[in-house]
């Protein structure tokens, strides 16, 4: 006699019931969202141009008989804009650092050094500004250096911010100071972003490396 065949509907759970349709899903059931494409593990990022480095001149780790630039240290490399933002919220701003301190932020691989292959032809711009004054304007400037924003952000080797007694100085470093249609674009530009209205003067780093007190500007916006 042959078995007799089991009618009964299967019980919910079994691993015989078919998926249901969405209409027929029970009251609580969750949707199967195999088929949805799934999220990344990781936030997207916002890659920049290039690469920078942040370095600090520690002037407590400076003697009078070290060669200049030895105390000069890396810090942090980034290269995404929330590589930078994650760094830059997290470390003291020009009017907090103690006199005598120098911070810098170069295109990864150029030291901020005058010997620097790279450096060592060109010059650099600079502004003054009273003690405690240089916070926006150093960010401005870097955010329009690493967003680049200068029409010949290919001349640039990055900015530096310097702090002393009565006043805090910012400057840029470029490659080339005999290329003048490149600085003087630079400078005027550099102006613009940060509604800087008196004049800045251009110096090379060779005339600088004279200690020449009469030093002049190569070129003033």
């Amino acid at each position: 006699m042959a078995e007799e065949t089991d009618h009964r509907p299967t019980s919910a759970g079994s691993r015989g019931r078919p998926a249901p349709e969405d209409d027929d899903r029970e009251e609580g059931e969750i949707a199967d969202d195999s088929s949805a494409p799934a999220r990344p593990l990781h936030p997207a990022t916002h890659p920049l141009e290039h690469a920078w480095t942040f370095w600090f001149d520690n002037p407590q780790g400076k003697s009078k008989q070290a060669a200049w630039g030895s105390s000069i240290r890396p810090i942090h490399t980034f290269s995404t804009v929330e590589d930078f933002w994650g760094l830059y919220n997290n470390i003291h701003h020009p009017s907090k650092l103690i006199v005598g301190a120098d911070f810098h932020c170069f295109k990864n691989k150029i030291e901020p050094k005058w010997e620097d292959p790279i450096c060592a032809n060109g010059g650099k711009w600079t502004i003054s500004c009273g003690r405690g004054k240089s916070d926006t304007m150093w960010l401005h400037t870097l955010l329009a250096m690493i967003g680049e924003q200068f029409d010949y952000g290919d001349e640039i080797c990055g900015a530096v911010v310097s702090v002393r007694g009565k006043q805090e100085r910012i400057a840029i470093w470029t490659k080339d100071a005999a290329n003048e249609a490149a600085q003087i674009s630079i400078g005027k530009q550099w102006k613009e972003f940060l509604d800087y209205k008196d004049s800045i003067g251009f110096i090379v780093h060779d005339d600088a490396k004279k200690m020449d007190k009469g030093l002049k500007n190569r070129y003033t916006v």
